[in-house]
């Protein structure tokens, strides 16, 4: 039997094919105006941020970007610093980083940061591996976190719209849209860190987030008082846990210093957690001006 004519090229187009034959050319380089903005000699960590202040070195304005960007400085890793969104991010969150253009194009998101700062800092201090850790880590990640997304992305006197909505458009709509895009992804982040998916956005009480998580700083601050050596869990070095609640004693006391969380930053178990504070911003950033930060 005859095959099918369906996949057959019909006689114009091969006689053309005939006379133009098509050709593979191999892949022309992007243009230098479009290379990403990285470095030929240092990484880039891409953070929420300004441009202003990525290029002096400030310290970001979100946590997680915060954490990973004390931790590399406080593992001697020279990083440039540049603005980014969660869109322009491969794993759709911030930070990630790029290595040198000299060395690789791939990106290293957070959860791979920690092997790239052995591999080229000093050595992290290991957390202890213990239910306990969880335990206060959960403090961190749920009711402190909660209240941070209350206050930032869903009060009315939040910084949102500084931070992330009036930075990325002018026109009013796109900034509507952003806005409720926030609002509702925060809300959403709030409810699964409450355990209340069945609740409304109506529904959340800043009060009684705001208590939770000031009662979570107390716990934080009498388990650092317990330490003889001012860092979590007696280490003799700040580690990951350290850097995990400097970015949000920084950014509360920074940032939401009106709120009484902020209070509570500055007097749970007599100072401790801002004490833990300032010499985490002195071994991070050795010379600045808090009042410049």
């Amino acid at each position: 039997m005859a095959a099918s004519s369906w996949a057959q090229v019909p006689k114009p187009l091969q006689r053309l094919f005939d006379r133009f034959p098509l050709l593979t050319y191999d892949a022309t380089a992007l243009p230098e105006r479009s290379r990403p903005a990285t470095d030929d000699t240092l990484p880039t960590l891409y953070t929420f941020t300004t441009s202003e202040e990525a290029s002096l070195g400030h310290p970001s304005f979100n946590p997680s970007c915060l954490k990973w960007q004390t931790l590399l400085r406080l593992s001697k890793v020279p990083v440039r610093i540049l603005p980014s969104t969660n869109h322009a991010s491969p794993t759709g969150t911030l930070p990630f980083l790029l290595p040198p253009r000299s060395v690789s194009q791939t990106p290293i998101p957070a959860s791979k940061l920690t092997d790239y700062i052995r591999t080229h800092g000093s050595p992290l201090h290991p957390a202890p591996v213990t239910p306990r850790l969880d335990a206060y880590q959960a403090l961190i990640d749920l009711p402190i976190r909660n209240a941070w997304l209350y206050i930032v992305y869903l009060h009315s006197g939040g910084r949102a719209d500084g931070w992330y909505i009036e930075p990325a458009s002018k026109d009013r709509l796109i900034r509507y849209a952003l806005r409720n895009g926030l609002r509702e992804a925060a809300a959403s982040e709030i409810l699964k860190g409450t355990g209340m998916l069945s609740l409304e956005l109506e529904d959340l009480d800043l009060e009684v987030l705001e208590k939770r998580g000031q009662e979570a700083l107390e716990a934080l601050a009498e388990l650092l008082r317990e330490s003889e050596t001012g860092w979590f869990f007696d280490a003799e070095e700040p580690g990951v846990f350290d850097a995990s609640v400097f970015a949000y004693t920084y950014l509360l006391s920074r940032h939401v210093s009106d709120r009484d969380i902020s209070g509570t930053v500055k007097t749970a178990a007599g100072g401790t957690l801002d004490k833990h504070r300032i010499r985490m911003l002195e071994m991070a950033w050795p010379g600045w001006d808090e009042e410049k930060l």
